[in-house]
């Protein structure tokens, strides 16, 4: 009977928190004390408890109220509700009539109750339904658009495959990022990814089940055990949890959409995992009391320790996750005390029979996995909205618990009474320190040893006096006068300003002379500086002035040295190993980034295995570091602040250890963990997957080989063509010297979209050295053989383009671009490759225009004719060709991206900069002179999102329908897909750039703003929010123009030089 009493204590419990929850939600009151004032008078009735609380002489509850002993709500249930959305039926409320504020309350009350007398559902879950009909809608609608989408997959499923044993992470499909934090935050504590995976619903659910519980949580059970399987043995990189989401949106009926609150999810997730094992818990202990491993996992008990009038009490109660208070307090610590302690607590320790009511809690019973809420949203009255709370806070990897135990509570109290009177000595010597530090009366004060350093400094100055009229010009007559000739002032102030001509005052008055008459005294000095002391005065006034300022800074130092002993103590107070007994360690942190109805959630969660942190965010899964994890979590940074903190017992390994095998002891990994059905599914889903990278293969295999063919046809037609002309001019190759293989050659580009190449330059250039070359050494060499002409040819064409290859050139003179010898020089290639391409410059065809140039041609043709397989590696030789190829391409699309910029044309500047960038960035990746300068276009592919932020920002602003349309185009496809590029290399100033982008959207949150244009922006924030560096499907490379050599090296001196004058702080 026990368990039954128990049972219906708890529906009590969940009445009275969801009547407070309700009133919280109605009111915007956060003060529990008050809302349980406001329920005791009414005896329960809704509306007559928003009356007592809209009242306008409502006052916050006196200390001698009963509700103090009245504690018997579920810690779990508490949360603060975000983001609710208006209701349809619109009042007014901007005016000062009350009775509009009453008949929105009873409005909204109304609607509550009878939505929850019809379906069973409360306003709480409602909410949830809201977001999971958002999140499937827009999974869905996002099947239909025809442009290209940011948020798809790629095409190519060798991107979407999962390396090795790496995490596999979730897809977000729609605004369900909080899912995705908390779901791998739970899946990666071993104890809970067991129990789901091994989960069986109960033997009588293959009958009709028998109420609405049943009819929702057992089949969310099932899918998020096919979705733990997915995560556990997928062969892809992040797999779909739309199934699980459908179950959790069926089980209500709305169709408004929110952004979704982890720890709201939290909540109601654990509790109907709590109601599925229940069922399971019940069936397998019939008749004795069951237990439920998801209570046994996430919930403890606290005991509630209170005084009313003088009367003690004591509570026992539940709670799961546990709230916590964030503003106000700087560590969880000091989160943790208030929460412990309310109201004033001095008579629970003294022997006098206070009037005083407080109440203490004591922890009894710590759960496996310790989880705080972290209170970041309040209401704000005044404007009618949530806020985030964006303060710092900080909390440690190892949280001791010991001094919120129950069994610790009179050590406690004396360490906290200790602590108490600490705090008050370091307040008054924190007083007594400011007094020294900010001396004075007025508005400006200023250390006191510095006054006393300063009045040291003025006392022992010397004056100076200089006569301020000295300088001035006499001869001249002063302005303003009638020409009227006066006796020059310095006649008059020969003999000092007790000796002047009174004649030459009475001269100056009756004249307007603004100059002379706003003169300086001539006796001023030109610093301050005493006018009269004696050096006896100054004697004892320096001895006196010393001696202060020294006991002064003896003051100050020990002052300051007693706070710092009094800091430590506090600090060290708890640090005994009696109180370090009951260790937490830090498992994982949900990150929130954004304002209180927008933003994006991700989650921190240590592998104690690899002993690293992993930041999960949606499909991208990295390793992170403490650091990171403190710069995104603490608050005070960005937007980015924690929002839930999982704690789990540290002297419980059970939590994170991996199963074994009964028979061979060997670890279970992969597809061993799984029960027979889970592999099974698993298997197939892995199939599935394998069979469309194999027809993808087949595909690109088809699509190359048709390439292939339609290359050799073309090459075949231009020979065909070459061969019936009488003269024979080589094909344009502005990539290198040697002709690419049909394989790698590029169709003709469309001649209305690029500008025309120019075919005979390269050659024509390459002819020319070569020429020069061969006359050379004709006229220095002696012996005229062909073959010997040949060699010191080489010899003197490869010493030229060694000085080029060595020359401290500007950055806009690059010699690479004019030779690939140069490029090879720079960068080491292998003296094989070097011989071969001068060789194959020296057997142009284009050389046999007359008898010495075509037997060099000759002879270097047979030269390349005879050098064997084995003396050059054709493979290699292939590559550095390529490589350079790559270094031309890559030129060409910072040429035209610079150029483009340079016009203000960003649009179509922006994939010419990041398609520069990325593969310029992958050249340097095999050395420094592969590529050209990384800051360079860093500088100006982030100057180009800026100015397209900027530009979109404006067109959102203006608010006309076309114009904020076009905006958010530029944002969604350009700008927003472009962002996890600046993210991904974390360096600081595209980390700030993408802040700036960030901050200057979500400053219109705050913003008065049209309906339509608030459903737009709250549709947009978070795909702009997504702290994701995974590179979704992005925009097909731009195409590029043909230059030839001289060509590229013009446009790229000239646009260098104009960009290269851009400030060297802002690269």
């Amino acid at each position: 009977m026990f368990w039954i009493a128990s049972f219906i204590f708890s529906l009590l419990q969940q009445h009275q928190q969801t009547l407070l929850n309700q009133l919280k939600e109605v009111t915007g009151t956060t003060d529990v004390q008050l809302l349980q004032q406001a329920l005791q008078v009414s005896n329960g009735d809704l509306a007559e408890a928003v009356a007592f609380l809209t009242e306008k002489n409502a006052k916050v509850p006196q200390q001698d109220e009963t509700t103090y002993y009245q504690t018997s709500q579920v810690a779990s249930d508490r949360y603060i509700s975000v983001g609710s959305q208006a209701d349809t039926n619109v009042i007014d409320l901007t005016g000062d009539d009350k009775d509009d504020l009453q008949r929105a309350i009873a409005l909204s009350l109304e609607e509550s109750n009878r939505a929850f007398r019809e379906t069973g559902i409360t306003d709480e879950e409602q909410a949830i339904s809201r977001v999971l009909e958002a999140s499937i809608a827009e999974n869905k609608a996002s099947l239909k658009r025809t442009h290209t989408e940011v948020w798809s997959d790629s095409p190519n499923p060798h991107d979407r495959k999962r390396i090795d044993n790496c995490p596999v992470g979730l897809k977000n499909v729609g605004n369900t990022c909080w899912f995705s934090a908390v779901i791998q935050s739970l899946f990666n504590l071993l104890e809970f990814q067991r129990l789901v995976l091994n989960y069986s619903p109960p033997a009588r659910v293959h009958d009709l089940p028998r109420n609405q519980k049943e009819h929702r949580n057992l089949p969310f059970m099932q899918e998020l055990r096919n979705l733990f399987s997915l995560m556990v043995g997928s062969k892809r990189k992040y797999v779909d949890p739309s199934r699980a989401v459908e179950i959790l949106k069926d089980a209500f009926k709305s169709s408004e959409s929110q952004q979704q609150d982890v720890s709201e999810f939290t909540h109601k997730l654990l509790d109907w995992l709590e109601d599925a094992f229940q069922m399971k818990a019940e069936e397998d202990r019939e008749g004795e009391k069951p237990k439920n491993p998801m209570v046994e996992l996430f919930y403890g008990r606290f005991l509630a320790v209170g005084v009313h009038e003088g009367k003690k009490f004591e509570n026992t109660e539940m709670f799961g996750q546990y709230p916590l208070q964030v503003n106000g307090f700087k560590d969880l610590h000091e989160c943790l005390e208030a929460a412990m302690i309310e109201g004033e607590i001095e008579s629970l320790h003294s022997a006098e029979n206070s009037a005083r009511s407080g109440q203490e809690h004591w922890f009894t019973e710590l759960p496996p996995v310790l989880t705080f809420e972290l209170s970041r949203f309040e209401f704000n009255q005044a404007l009618g909205r949530p806020e985030k709370i964006h303060n710092k806070l900080e909390f440690p990897s190892m949280l001791y618990m010991d001094r919120y135990m129950d069994r610790n509570r009179e050590i406690t109290r004396i360490k906290r009474e200790e602590i108490r009177r600490l705090k008050e000595h370091l307040m008054l010597l924190q007083q007594r320190l400011e007094r020294y530090l900010s001396y004075g009366s007025g508005p400006k004060r200023f250390p006191l040893a510095d006054v006393l350093q300063y009045a040291m400094e003025f006392a022992s100055s010397k004056p100076v006096c200089t006569s301020p009229v000295e300088d001035i010009d006499t001869s001249a007559p002063p302005g303003g006068t009638t020409g009227q000739q006066l006796p020059p002032p310095s006649a008059g102030l020969a003999s000092g300003p007790a000796t002047a001509p009174s004649g030459a005052q009475q001269q100056r008055v009756p004249i307007h002379k603004p100059f002379t008459q706003s003169r300086l005294p001539p006796d001023l000095p030109m610093h301050p500086a005493p006018r009269h002391i004696t050096e006896e005065e100054l004697r004892v006034l320096e001895g006196c002035l010393h001696r202060w300022r020294s006991e002064v800074e003896n003051d100050t130092r020990d002052l300051q040295g007693s706070i710092t002993r009094i800091h430590r103590t506090i600090e060290l107070m708890y640090s005994d190993k009696s109180m370090m007994q009951v260790p937490y360690r830090l498992h994982a942190v949900l990150v929130h980034e954004g304002q209180a109805n927008a933003g994006h959630y991700w989650a921190y969660i240590y592998d104690p295995h690899q002993r690293c942190w992993m930041k999960y965010n949606d499909i991208s899964v990295t390793k992170s570091s403490w650091e990171e994890l403190v710069r995104d979590s603490f608050g005070g940074y960005r937007n980015a602040s924690a929002y839930c903190l999982m704690y789990i017992n540290e002297k419980k390994p059970f939590l994170t250890e991996e199963e074994f095998d009964k028979e061979t002891g060997q670890i279970l990994s992969g597809m061993d963990k799984l029960p027979p059905d889970l592999k099974q599914y698993v298997k197939e889903d892995n199939e599935l997957f394998d069979k469309e990278i194999q027809e993808w293969d087949i595909l690109q295999a088809r699509k190359a080989q048709q390439e292939k063919l339609a290359l050799a046809t073309a090459a075949g037609a231009t020979a065909s063509a070459a061969s019936s002309t009488s003269t024979s001019s080589s094909s344009p190759q502005p990539m290198s010297i040697e002709s690419s293989p049909p394989d790698n050659a590029v169709p003709q580009q469309d001649p209305e979209y690029m500008e025309q190449p120019s075919p005979t330059n390269d050659s024509k250039h390459l002819q020319e050295d070569t020429e020069r070359a061969i006359s050379r050494a004709a006229a220095e060499q002696e012996e005229r053989s062909p073959e010997a002409l040949l060699n010191a040819a080489i010899k003197l064409e490869y010493a030229r383009l060694l000085r080029f290859a060595q020359e401290d050139t500007p950055l806009e003179n690059d010699y690479r671009l004019q030779h690939i010898i140069v490029y090879f020089i720079q960068n080491q290639a292998p003296k094989k490759i070097l011989e071969r391409t001068l060789l194959t410059q020296f057997a142009d065809r284009n050389l046999a225009f007359d008898e010495r140039c075509k037997s060099i041609m000759n002879v270097a043709r047979a030269k390349l004719d005879l050098i064997k397989p084995e003396e050059v590696n054709m493979d290699e030789y292939e590559i550095w060709h390529q490589d350079y190829r790559n270094f031309r391409e890559t030129t060409i699309l910072m040429v035209t991206g610079l150029e483009l910029f340079q016009k203000a044309n960003y649009v179509e500047a922006l994939m010419y900069l990041i398609y520069a960038y990325q593969y310029n960035k992958e050249l340097l990746l095999k050395g420094l002179y592969r590529g050209h300068d990384e800051e360079l276009l860093g500088h100006y592919r982030r100057e180009c999102l800026l100015k397209l932020n900027e530009q979109a920002a404006a067109m959102f602003e203006s608010g006309e329908e076309p114009e904020v349309i076009t905006g958010l185009g530029i944002m969604n496809e350009l700008v927003v897909p472009c962002i996890p590029l600046l993210l991904v290399h974390d360096t600081e100033r595209d980390l700030l750039a993408v802040e700036d982008m960030r901050n200057r959207w979500c400053s219109y949150l705050g913003q008065e703003m049209e309906s339509n244009l608030q459903e737009k922006l709250t549709d947009f924030l978070p795909k702009l929010l997504d702290c994701s560096t995974e590179i979704k499907s992005f925009h097909d490379p731009p195409r590029l123009p043909t230059y030839s050599a001289l060509e590229l090296c013009e446009r790229f001196s000239r646009i260098v030089a104009a960009l290269g004058r851009v400030p060297t702080e802002g690269r």
